[in-house]
């Protein structure tokens, strides 16, 4: 059936406007990976656009110089390893009994109201460090994955992905003789699988990019995750332990190069994570916010 001229009218001016929306999400990301490899007075005298003008790698040279680097990168990578498996696994064991009906659960809207004042208020920063100190955990890898471990945004996205899925599939799990586990495990994970691919974007990407609390929760550089590495590289520069070598690389490395490196390295393993997970990420984050 031939399309109405208004339709492809209507067809057209969408493909344009998503693709002018497309260029303003991309643009700036490629102009910074643009700055990052131009060099010192191109990126001074705001030369670069959108290809690099004096094409030098000295910026990526000054950060991937440091040995601290390396350590910061095995650091985040512990972090977003433990952190993923525990908050995915607390979500879980949450969301499951919070998506039952008040027949199945007693007090289940008092225990999903108490999780939602959690996100509404909090004890502040004070009380929130010295209950991470009074535990003992300062400055290890626990310190920077138990106090976020219970998310409680993707408890409320996962629970409401539970409450769409049909309830003849509980009913007839438990005539068969299966319980909560094998529920749990053995049908809605399973078919939770866009839901939990969200969960899982949204727990890598804030484990990644969170630098404040490795700034104030470890107690030296060499503990700091990369996120917090990257921020302080370039705030509080020790010039007392750079040699000659790193003098010469700093002369040709302007702030803003340096900074652009930075935050495409930041943004890079999330750049590439994403592909892989965006089929299951769209339909995920709708069919959580929307069923229950």
């Amino acid at each position: 059936m031939k399309a109405s001229v208004s339709y492809r009218l209507f067809n057209g001016l969408n493909i344009t406007f998503l693709s002018l929306l497309s260029l303003i999400c991309i643009l700036p990301l490629v102009h910074v990976l643009a700055l990052s490899f131009s060099n010192n007075s191109s990126a001074a005298a705001g030369l670069v656009k959108l290809w690099p003008v004096g094409f030098t790698t000295d910026a990526y040279r000054f950060i991937l110089s440091k040995p601290a680097f390396l350590d910061s990168i095995v650091v985040t990578l512990q972090r977003v390893g433990l952190g993923t498996v525990v908050n995915l696994l607390l979500t879980l064991l949450v969301a499951y009994p919070l998506s039952k009906e008040s027949s199945d659960f007693r007090f289940r809207t008092l225990y999903a109201w108490i999780f939602v004042f959690t996100i509404l208020f909090n004890g502040g920063l004070i009380p929130w460090y010295m209950t991470i100190k009074w535990t003992g955990i300062m400055d290890t890898i626990w310190a920077l994955i138990l106090p976020g471990a219970v998310p409680v945004f993707n408890i409320i996205l996962l629970l409401n992905f539970f409450r769409g899925l049909p309830k003849e599939l509980d009913e007839s799990a438990s005539i068969d003789g299966g319980g909560h586990w094998t529920i749990l495990w053995k049908i809605y994970v399973p078919l939770s699988t866009p839901a939990l691919a969200t969960i899982t974007l949204f727990t890598i990407v804030w484990h990644w990019n969170s630098w404040f609390d490795g700034l104030i929760l470890m107690k030296v550089p060499e503990h700091f995750p990369l996120s917090t590495y990257m921020q302080t590289i370039l705030v509080h520069i020790d010039l007392t332990s750079m040699s000659g070598k790193d003098f010469e690389v700093l002369k040709d490395v302007s702030d803003r190069t340096a900074k652009a490196s930075q935050i495409f390295l930041g943004a890079l393993p999330i750049i590439l994570a994403y592909p892989f997970l965006q089929r299951y990420f769209v339909k995920g984050i709708v069919l959580g916010s929307v069923k229950g």
